[in-house]
């Protein structure tokens, strides 16, 4: 008995997270295994001929969901969770580390920011929790990097049909003997730029939005207040896009494996090297929409 009580407890709690956490990265991993392969450029189907609202046509690439069947058929049902076992450790540690982080530097008085409060006092609380939320994010980030290396390692292995990196164990060995302990954290830090970014970005667009533009004498202005940092989010993860897009290239660039290899990608000297040629592509944003997929290319 005391189930209930005992899972009210914060280690409770912090494993109803982890279960959680898992649950949501198992049943998310196909459409973040389909993200990855069109980020590396694999494009094993041909487009097909559409309309766009204009009725112009326009060449479409696959959808998630025609990508997803080609993976089917080619690696069966199974085939759709490569890469999961390392990917759940990583979500995993991230969820606990963000926990023992908050433990270890607690946010004291943690009030929100409320209407009493004058402009600079609210701007300072906003600015401390955003430094707070900062440094969970960056640390549980690094924490969790690694196996997130190996997780989309292990992914793009369908390009190749590689077998070079199967178990977890033996990829750490084998990152370790190939690239040292660095090998463990490429695409590090343009990953914890996005964070940071969006998190500055985001916090504080919705900070001065419900600040000037929602009036506090309307009757729902708690209820839009709650959504300003949700539509904020989206925005804004809009724009942090290609620091996610560039992490996870550099990743897996040159690693051996040919999806990080010419044609798919020369091998880059930085992650900046990298934007920069993404960005001289104009395919910085590739892989961001999985369902309508133009073709880049002006057709009559």
């Amino acid at each position: 008995g005391g189930g209930a009580a005992d899972a009210a407890g914060p280690e409770g709690t912090e494993g109803l997270y982890v279960l959680l956490g898992a649950g949501l990265a198992a049943a998310s991993h196909p459409l973040l295994y389909v993200k990855l392969l069109v980020q590396v450029g694999h494009e094993p189907l041909p487009p097909t001929i559409g309309r766009n609202v204009l009725g112009r046509k326009v060449l479409y690439l696959p959808n998630f969901f025609t990508y997803a069947r080609h993976i089917v058929e080619v690696d069966g049902r199974r085939g759709l969770f490569r890469g999961l076992t390392p990917r759940l450790i990583s979500s995993t540690l991230s969820t606990i580390t963000r926990g023992s982080v908050k433990k270890a530097f607690p946010l004291e008085d943690m009030e929100h920011v409320s209407n009493k409060d004058d402009v600079k006092t609210s701007l300072r609380k906003v600015v401390r929790e955003t430094s707070h939320e900062m440094m969970m994010q960056c640390v549980s980030r690094a924490v969790s990097h690694p196996l997130h290396v190996i997780s989309m390692r292990c992914m793009v292995q369908f390009v190749g049909r590689e077998v070079k990196y199967s178990g977890v164990f033996s990829a750490i060995g084998r990152i370790f003997k190939e690239e040292g302990i660095l090998g463990f954290f490429v695409g590090l830090v343009p990953h914890i730029l996005g964070d940071v970014i969006f998190l500055w970005c985001c916090n504080l667009l919705a900070h001065f939005i419900n600040t000037y533009a929602v009036d506090d004498n309307f009757s729902q202005a708690s209820v839009i207040r709650s959504y300003t940092k949700f539509v904020m989010g989206i925005a804004v993860s809009m724009l942090t896009y290609p620091f996610l897009l560039v992490g996870d290239l550099m990743a897996v660039n040159n690693c051996g494996l040919r999806a990080g290899l010419p044609p798919y990608a020369p091998a880059f000297a930085s992650w900046i090297h990298c934007w920069r040629y993404l960005s001289a592509q104009g395919q910085l944003f590739r892989g961001s929409s999985l369902m309508f997929r133009r073709v880049s290319l002006p057709m009559d």
